[in-house]
């Protein structure tokens, strides 16, 4: 195992999963949000084969560049703007409004909180980063504040009395350091950036941006070799059950289908109770329904 000069531990990859993912993130970039799908599909084709971990980028060239300035001062219009230019280009939603309403103005803020999530555990980091991203970008939730950050923890199923420990620890703060420092170190200077590593060679491959879900599976081919098989999607009922609120962008991202085709299938559903139609700013989500389903 690499250690960076902060003392962070960086992981190497093992035999069983030949390559580590690092996704440089920023729970307020809507280009991070919008890479989901992706990243959705690269774990349910070939996640065992690779391990994901995600680092707080801070907020390095996003915000200088994201919030333009006129006169020194920074112009919610502008952020809104792009919010919506983006959510038009990757299909995931992000309702620019928010900025208008309830302007965020210690973006740090949720960086840390996810910090903090993920001392119980990484999963449980990751059920509550996309709890985040789901109020701010869908609910216009100001994600900086204590009563909104709280509210992810409880519904991300975490020890809410433990967080709130951890979200004003020492601990948290280091850990989202050792994150900008580490982005800092691999030179990732945009958001998203995913960093690949194989257990083969000691540099990795850095890709910026939101790029079509070939190009990662042509990176991982190029690390591992001979690209094993990939793993068939579950149905589309269980894959619903397991993430509990997707877009319609994911579930055609996933399963090859086109918004129309998801939108017939999901409507079956519908209709059985299985979920539920949420409608967005930006297109629609599903809320799986847990009571009237009886699937495995």
């Amino acid at each position: 195992m690499m250690e960076c000069e902060s003392g962070c531990d960086i992981e190497t990859p093992n035999k069983n999963k030949p390559v580590e993912i690092y996704s440089f993130v920023d729970p307020l970039c809507p280009e991070c949000w919008g890479l989901e799908p992706v990243i959705k599909k690269l774990q349910i084709e070939y996640g065992n084969h690779f391990r994901l971990r995600h680092l707080m980028g801070g907020r390095i060239d996003y915000w200088n560049s994201v919030v333009q300035k006129k006169n020194g001062i920074c112009t919610k219009e502008d952020v809104a703007k792009k919010w919506e230019i983006t959510a038009n280009r990757s299909g995931m939603s992000c309702d620019g409004d928010v900025w208008y309403e309830d302007p965020i103005q210690t973006p740090y803020v949720a960086s840390i909180a996810v910090k903090a999530a993920e001392l119980q555990g990484k999963s449980s980091g990751m059920r509550f980063l996309r709890k985040l991203r789901e109020v701010l970008f869908l609910q216009k939730q100001n994600i900086t504040k204590v009563d909104v950050i709280t509210d992810c923890a409880k519904s991300a199923g975490l020890d809410v009395d433990e967080f709130q420990k951890d979200l004003h620890s020492d601990t948290a703060v280091k850990a989202f350091q050792c994150d900008v420092k580490t982005t800092q170190e691999m030179e990732v200077s945009q958001l998203p950036s995913l960093v690949f590593f194989s257990d083969t060679s000691e540099e990795g491959i850095k890709i910026t941006g939101m790029y079509s879900y070939e190009v990662y599976v042509h990176i991982l081919e190029e690390l591992i070799g001979d690209l094993p098989d990939k793993c068939a999607p579950p149905s589309l009922e269980k894959f619903l059950k397991k993430y509990q609120f997707v877009a319609t962008k994911e579930i055609a991202e996933v399963y090859n289908l086109s918004p129309r085709e998801v939108e017939s299938q999901m409507k079956k559903l519908t209709l059985q109770q299985i979920v539920e139609r949420v409608p967005v700013k930006h297109g629609t989500f599903w809320r799986y329904n847990n009571k009237n389903s009886q699937a495995d």
